[in-house]
């Protein structure tokens, strides 16, 4: 399929995304509302030629924690909210990109204005009270993005809102791969590459899989520079094993037959190594 013709997808999916935003979503509830975030996630990938293998499953919070995850592309936020919808503290210019600013906003995002240091304690307030009212918030804690291969060092100013609110962090490793089992940067949004140039890249590297390695949820404790540290360590461990190839093998994550009707989804296993056909 041409290059331009795909974009026109996407473009067409994500207007239908603020279509669904603006008339379902005030009548539905939580659940409802998730239900749609996530088939729309899914589609996503979809049409940017990915598909989601999921592992470890079964470690999942559902409620009350801080999700915190390596960062490596925009793309990493509908492979989290394929998985499971969760909202996100992101940088503040997001609210500025086109139809993607609006979408987020409506996805309950914070945003936070990185060069003002009063913005540090108003995101850790509202982080806090919105854990401990047993919501979900997800952080990239390297705080800028990366090529995937490895970890940046992790910054521990988020995890106070854990430590303050007294919940488990749930720490995710995101790893994207290539039709040939290889580890696959062509996601990568790094360096000086423009939103469009990053989308090119993107859809040209196809077909891609997306892998995602839910890891046990850790304790609270009472610092945050020790709680970072634990969840990078972890995180990385889980990004070792997907590169060898030894992490536990995933459910391939699909779409439901009629995703805004019943919401729904389908998971399959992938093959005994943990990798997903090909897309």
């Amino acid at each position: 399929m041409k290059l331009a013709l795909r974009k026109a997808r996407l473009i067409a999916h994500l207007l239908h995304g603020m279509w669904i935003v603006a008339t379902r979503f005030p009548k539905a509830d939580a659940d409802r509302r998730h239900a749609l975030n996530r088939a729309w996630s899914l589609k996503m990938l979809r049409l940017c030629g990915m598909r989601l293998v999921v592992h470890n499953d079964g470690a999942r919070l559902d409620r009350g924690a801080l999700v915190v995850a390596n960062h490596i592309s925009w793309i990493d936020i509908y492979v989290i909210n394929a998985w499971r919808p969760t909202p996100f503290v992101s940088k503040a210019e997001i609210r500025q990109w086109p139809l993607v600013g609006w979408l987020a906003e409506q996805l309950d995002t914070v945003f936070i204005q990185r060069e003002k240091r009063s913005e540090a304690k108003r995101i850790m307030h509202e982080l806090s009270d919105r854990l401990s009212a047993g919501e979900l918030m997800c952080v990239f804690p390297e705080g800028t993005t990366s090529d995937g291969l490895a970890l940046l060092p992790f910054h521990a100013n988020m995890f106070q809102a854990a430590v303050s609110a007294c919940v488990p962090v749930q720490p995710l490793c995101i790893m994207y791969e290539d039709a040939q089992g290889r580890q696959s940067t062509a996601p990568a949004y790094i360096d000086d590459l423009s939103l469009a140039d990053s989308l090119n890249l993107l859809l040209r590297g196809g077909p891609l899989t997306a892998h995602v390695y839910v890891c046990g949820p850790l304790a609270p404790g009472a610092d945050r520079r020790a709680l970072a540290a634990e969840a990078q360590g972890v995180i990385a461990a889980a990004l070792r094993e997907m590169q060898g190839g030894t992490a536990a093998s995933g459910a391939l994550i699909q779409e439901p037959s009629e995703p805004y009707a019943a919401g729904e989804t389908l998971i399959e296993p992938a093959d005994p190594s943990g990798r997903s056909p090909s897309v």
